[in-house]
């Protein structure tokens, strides 16, 4: 019997175990048949170290080799869906922070692109696509362009895959070897440490949760030119064909090596708003523009702590507070070299807390040796309320003498306004008492430009103080417990971890961040937030994080930043924020409203004298060392700020019906006038007065004769205007003030940078001195002044000073002075000769910018035109004329610079554009565009051959189409004599349908033009459209 249940319980467990072995082999058979035809399933626990078992080949793959990129500018082209698109802002906002130069293009559905090359340099360093489908998509002609400008210049492209509701969910990619998938949620993502693109960013550890965001695109490669940058697991991978793995790693950023077609590009499978995308975007613009678009690791980090002292009962620091400061920083200084807090300090309120409170003071106080130490104002006033110097120096002496009865150093140099009071705004009281009681060296501010955006904040120096742009860092002065933190507390933490704390970091080689007293008792916020700052700094990047001292802090910025030396003054009433921090016993009303901004020997005083005479017109009073003129905006004048500016102004009675101007006719051909001016006073209009620019060099040399100065006493006019570059120094420099002021339409263009052309009024100085009358009615017009004043009963005409002069009672006049209206010998022949060659060009390109403003051309620019004229070509003839591709081939190997053939490509299309397709219109001597003599007698002698040929002149044609909104027409021009055809493209982005063109045969070369600095093999667009002709 017992044998028998023996043997029952030996098959009950042989059959157990045979069930347990057939259920082991079907889950192994299984998921052997699985791995067989689907991504290996990773863990969910899996570590980005764990590399094999990425379903990615994560090999060192060098890529292909970038082209010398010092052979382009360092200016990143980025083509954005709308100048208004949330991605668009993210890329631009990088690249600012950064400090890059980029430009701007809305990405054309269809259409050309933008000039990419200049005089055989390229235009661009990096091609960045807000979209990338409008690169892959882009028509195959203008594709070709561009990929051959990335491989000849050796330029990387970026590219985003943006998704919608109706993006399809997997795809290929059109000419690429991978599959998409798109409109997916995705988590857990990692960093391959092998890939070439890092720099700033460190492959750490697996990054777990989920990603912002339902719209991730994720890309599936099998391709060794191609490497993942980002892996991340999807989290929905249902209803997809061909189906994915749940729970596998796939690539959210990729890098095309270059391998199959010598450009390396990036694709971002998301915007930016996930914090490791713009790391590896960063990273990429370093890498792609081969490393000249790069940041420093180095990043300088100084932690000011405001208020010591002051608070109220229950916000201050006790004794365990002040031993966690001193902790905390040890611990710090094993992450952030040299780290140190800098504790400033308003003595009044020494010993004003709880007892606690009063013992935590005693604290600090007993560790002073410990920190570094700044002067905040003695009774935490705002400085700006202090209308005089006096007053800031009696504050300053009581915290500085309760600084040296504690111990508290007195040395370092460095001091911060309370609410930043006094900093920007300049009040200069606050500078002054600064130097003399504290022998400040340096202070910050975060109003300089303006709070926000905070990546425009600079500095710039004042008084020999250097002021350094202070950022925020989220704490506040009422944000002191953790649970009761603005958003909640995860706000804190994602501002830290990837956020706008970590990022400020990140873009910003140096950081001074403001804190206060009570940050750092309570819930201790400070401490948390730059203990983890400094962790996940550490965790994720290669930064290397130091403190220097606050003086050797601002020589380091302005070694990295020395165009900020120069502050940019603005309007203080533009800004709430600045009026609130700016004396109440100032007013803006007491800038001008308009400038007269020359140029010199033009008839500028006249203008002054006429303008003054209108009852409502008021100028600056007299600056007695720069003859007369303020001459703010152009000289040294401006540093010393605008409260020394206004004070050449009166207070107006009437703020709206009073103008208030400044005459300073060295403005017009400053550097750095135009940008200032716009800076403090952009409303203002600006009047300017254009003479023969002969006439002006002619005036000013005498003018400097009459001056005696040593070189044009020593030189003779046409010496000083035909001065070689080995000349004397004093020779080139009068040569220099003779001539360049007449460059009359680079300086206009210059001011047109900064202010709109409906605030600029051009006047013609040879009629504002024959008839004045009539130019003064313009200019009230033009200034919106009232009321209207009778200028041609307030002049006349004295015949013996030769000019028009004030009106007096009882017949009596006011006129310029003895140095005014001067007559001087006339120019000799050789020099009007020289100058009008000089001048020419300028003259020509003056005569179109007046076209595209809508101003009629002065007199004597038009009689100058018109002499040159007669020396030209009939260029009707020459416009309407088609000539054979070898004779265009010559014109314009001989004479004809591309740069012309350009220009006249455009005025052929600017013409297309208005009611006329006349070609005469276009080449009309008021265009201005004129050949040299040389140049005609050229031509002349590559037509005659034409002419030969046949027996009758060259009758004029006009090839004429219609351009839809959509593509544009290919033209066919038949060429003379010779039964062959031709075509040339023209196309016209956006163009109605009824939109007429007229075109040039001899800018057949259209499309090369436009590269025209590239190879010679410009790839050729094939066009098998039929189009329509109008001849």
């Amino acid at each position: 019997m017992k044998l028998h249940r023996h043997f029952q319980r030996t098959v009950i467990l042989l059959a157990t175990f045979c069930m347990v072995s057939i259920i082991i082999s079907a889950y192994y058979l299984y998921n052997g048949y699985k791995q067989e035809n689907e991504l290996s399933e990773m863990a969910l626990e899996v570590d980005c170290g764990d590399l094999q078992h990425l379903p990615y080949r994560l090999m060192e793959v060098k890529p292909a080799k970038l082209s010398d990129a010092s052979r382009t500018d360092t200016t990143v082209l980025v083509f954005v869906e709308s100048q208004y698109s949330s991605l668009g802002q993210d890329i631009i906002m990088i690249l600012e922070s950064s400090r890059f130069q980029y430009h701007i293009e809305i990405a054309p559905g269809k259409g050309d692109l933008p000039a990419l090359t200049e005089k055989s340099r390229g235009k661009y360093i990096l091609i960045v696509y807000e979209n990338i489908l409008k690169y892959i998509n882009m028509d195959a002609w203008n594709r070709s362009l561009l990929d051959k400008y990335c491989v000849e210049y050796g330029v990387g492209v970026i590219g985003f895959h943006r998704t919608s509701e109706k993006s399809l969910q997997s795809f290929q990619l059109k000419g690429f070897p991978f599959s998409v998938y798109g409109n997916l949620a995705v988590k857990d993502c990692c960093i391959n440490p092998h890939s070439p693109l890092l720099h700033m960013t460190k492959s750490s550890k697996l990054e777990k949760g989920s990603l912002p965001g339902t719209d991730w695109t994720v890309f599936q490669i099998n391709h060794s030119a191609y490497q993942p940058v980002i892996f991340a697991k999807v989290k929905t991978p249902e209803n997809l064909s061909p189906p994915i793995s749940k729970g596998a790693f796939y690539a959210t950023v990729i890098h095309d090596l270059g391998l199959h077609d010598g450009i390396q590009r990036v694709l971002f499978g998301n915007n930016l708003n996930f914090w490791l995308h713009k790391l590896i975007f960063i990273d990429a613009v370093s890498f792609l523009s081969g490393k000249r678009l790069t940041l420093s690791l180095d990043r300088y980090i100084l932690v000011d702590i405001d208020d010591i002292f002051v608070g109220k009962e229950g916000t201050r620091m006790n004794t365990n507070d002040v031993k966690a400061l001193l902790d905390t920083q040890n611990l710090l200084r094993a992450q952030i070299t040299n780290f140190t807090f800098n504790l400033g300090f308003s003595g009044k309120f020494y010993h004003t807390g709880t007892e606690e409170e009063d013992e935590g003071d005693d604290r600090l106080l007993g560790s002073v040796e410990e920190f570094w130490w700044f002067p905040h104002m003695w009774s935490h006033m705002q400085p700006h309320l202090f209308h005089n110097e006096s007053s800031l120096v009696e504050q300053m002496i009581l915290n500085k003498k309760f600084a040296l009865e504690h111990g508290i150093p007195t040395d370092m140099g460095y001091a911060v306004a309370p609410h930043h009071s006094g900093v920007y705004p300049v009040h200069v009281q606050l500078y002054e008492a600064w130097k003399k009681v504290w022998n400040i060296r340096i202070t910050s501010t975060e109003e300089y430009p303006h709070l926000k955006p905070a990546r425009y904040r600079r500095g710039f120096i004042h008084k020999n103080i250097m002021v350094l742009p202070r950022q925020t860092c989220g704490l506040f002065t009422h944000t002191i417990f953790y649970k009761e933190y603005p958003g909640g507390p995860k706000e804190l933490d994602k501002s830290i971890q990837g956020g706008e704390l970590f990022f400020t970091v990140v873009l910003n080689p140096i950081s001074i961040f403001m804190t206060h007293l009570s940050n750092y008792g309570n819930d201790r916020l400070g401490l948390y937030t730059f203990v983890n700052l400094a962790n996940f700094v550490q965790s994720w990047t290669n930064l290397r994080l130091q403190t220097l001292p606050p003086v050797q802090l601002a020589h380091k910025y302005f070694e990295l930043f020395p165009d900020q030396k120069d502050p940019l003054w603005q309007n203080p009433c533009d800004d709430k924020r600045h009026r609130d921090i700016w004396s109440k016993e100032k007013t803006c009303d007491r800038l001008p409203k308009f400038l007269v901004i020359g140029p010199q020997k033009t008839g500028t005083t006249a203008l002054y004298l006429f303008l003054v005479m209108h009852p409502s017109i008021l100028s600056n009073s007299p600056s007695p060392k720069t003859f007369e003129e303020v001459q703010f905006f152009n000289r040294n004048n401006y540093h010393r700020g605008i409260d020394w500016y206004m004070d050449f102004f009166p207070v107006p009675s009437n703020v709206t019906t009073d103008f208030l101007f400044e005459k300073s006719a060295n403005y017009f051909h400053s550097e750095e006038a135009p940008k200032r001016a716009a800076s403090l006073v952009p409303k203002a209009k600006i009047i300017t007065i254009l003479i023969d620019p002969s006439d002006r060099a002619y005036s000013w040399y005498q003018h400097q004769r009459s001056h005696e100065d040593p070189a044009a006493l020593k030189f003779s006019f046409y010496e000083v205007i035909s001065a070689g570059p080995r000349a004397p120094s004093e020779l080139r420099a009068l040569q220099k003030r003779c001539l360049v002021p007449g460059w009359y339409a680079s300086h206009i263009e210059r001011w047109l940078v900064y202010f709109p052309p409906f605030q600029l009024l051009i006047i013609d100085g040879q009629q504002l001195r024959t008839d004045p009358a009539t130019v003064m009615d313009e200019v009230q017009k033009f200034l919106g002044v009232s009321p209207h004043y009778n200028y041609s009963e307030a002049l006349t005409f004295d015949s013996h000073k030769g000019f028009w002069c004030q009106l007096l009672e009882e017949g009596k006049t006011k006129c310029l002075g003895k140095s005014k209206g001067r007559k001087y010998p006339p120019m000799d022949p050789d020099s009007r000769a020289f100058l009008s060659s000089y001048y020419r060009d300028h003259n020509v390109e003056l005569s179109k910018l007046l076209h595209r403003l809508g101003q009629p051309l002065p007199s004597w620019l038009r009689q100058e035109l018109q002499k040159e004229g007669k020396k030209t070509l009939n260029l009707k003839l020459l416009a309407k004329t088609e000539f054979p591709h070898s004779t265009l081939t010559h014109i314009h190997g001989s004479s004809i610079a591309m740069d012309k053939m350009n220009m006249i490509t455009s005025l052929s299309s600017e013409s297309a554009s208005g009611k006329s397709c006349s070609f005469y219109k276009v080449f009309n001597i008021q265009y201005g565009y004129l050949l040299y003599k040389t140049e005609v007698q050229r031509i002349y002698a590559l037509l005659s051959p034409l002419k030969k040929r046949k027996s009758r002149m060259l009758r004029p044609r006009c090839a004429l189409s219609r351009v839809n909104s959509s593509s544009g027409d290919a033209v066919d021009h038949k060429l003379w004599g010779s039964g062959q055809q031709r075509k040339c493209s023209h196309t016209h982005e956006k163009a109605s349908p009824a939109r007429s063109c007229c075109l040039l045969l001899i800018c057949v070369q259209i499309r090369a033009a436009r590269l025209s600095t590239m190879s010679t093999n410009t790839p050729k667009r094939s066009d098998s459209r039929k189009t329509k002709q109008n001849n």
